[in-house]
């Protein structure tokens, strides 16, 4: 296979990838009322720290004092991130939601760029967000916006974890690890929003399939494209999250969006394409900040 070949079906896995993750979300949705947005949290931490544990089989001794208070870190913002971003998306449609949360990577790349270009793309984001309120913020839950903000934060919290745990333990060890505190903490609100609704087999199979769809297919699907493309060619892709999650949105959740939020959308896709090239750019030049591990998932595990 040629290497420009080895690129593109790199590039077609994030897509599939990506497609996962936004019916993952979706079948969420209608769990909802059975379950609330806290129980599904619950069940798709829970069967992604199954999985994960049964796949890496982390070694618990020989760690530092400092790794672990990493690994514990890394799975309370995981179980925020994702708590957030499910209540966010009980309040508000998929692709808005999504779309707020790519605010958190998005400032973050920002912020990590050099030279006056980077206030362009940060500028274009903040275009994008007000054509989301002009679509309509008497639409937009305000709560919702809140725990979307919330999730972006988070997002962003994510991802300087995730490299720091990427950095202190093997292979997928740490995020394992990460993701059965993060199944713990969600334990307890999950057990007492979902409540009698855990007993039925199709709900715990329903759970089991968002879990697989958000978090395990992505990721490996995820995890083969970064060894062919560029680490910045594959942030690109991910930035198409916010379009992907509209599209979503509308086929499986009947969520309409009016023409002002998706061109709020597009302007926000368009910020995270420019921001990250501006970061690579910066990489190039030998100021490269810190990000994942070529190993450590860049998206997980939202959406």
């Amino acid at each position: 296979m040629t290497a420009r070949g080895g690129q593109g079906s790199a590039a077609a896995l994030v897509l599939v990838g990506l497609a996962c993750q936004e019916v993952g979300a979706s079948f969420a949705v209608m769990l909802f009322p059975a379950t609330g947005p806290l129980g599904i949290v619950m069940l798709r931490l829970l069967f992604s720290a199954l999985l994960l544990l049964l796949i890496a089989r982390p070694r618990l001794r020989g760690h530092t004092g400092v790794a672990w208070r990493s690994v514990l870190v890394f799975g309370l913002v995981l179980a925020s991130m994702n708590g957030l971003f499910y209540l966010a998306l009980e309040r508000l449609p998929l692709g808005v939601t999504v779309t707020i949360e790519v605010l958190g990577p998005l400032t973050l790349s920002i912020l990590t760029a050099s030279g006056a270009a980077r206030w362009l793309w940060a500028g274009l984001a903040l275009v994008g967000v007000v054509a989301l309120g002009a679509g309509g913020w008497d639409r937009l839950d305000a709560l919702g916006v809140v725990f979307a903000l919330g999730a972006a934060v988070s997002w962003a919290f994510y991802i300087l974890s995730s490299a720091k745990v990427g950095r202190q333990f093997p292979r997928l060890d740490g995020l394992a690890l990460a993701m059965a505190f993060g199944a713990c903490l969600a334990l307890p609100f999950g057990l007492w929003q979902a409540g009698p609704a855990l007993l039925r087999v199709d709900i715990l199979a329903l759970g089991a399939a968002v879990a697989l769809l958000s978090s395990t297919i992505p990721y490996a699907l995820e995890l083969v494209a970064l060894r062919r493309l560029p680490a910045s060619a594959f942030a690109i892709m991910m930035s198409l999250g916010p379009a992907t999650a509209s599209i979503a949105g509308f086929l499986l959740l009947g969520q309409h969006l009016s023409w002002l939020e998706v061109v709020g959308i597009a302007l926000v896709i368009a910020a995270s394409i420019g921001a990250v090239l501006a970061s690579a750019r910066r990489g190039a030049a030998g100021a490269r900040h810190p990000g994942p591990d070529a190993d450590e998932p860049l998206s997980e595990p939202v959406g």
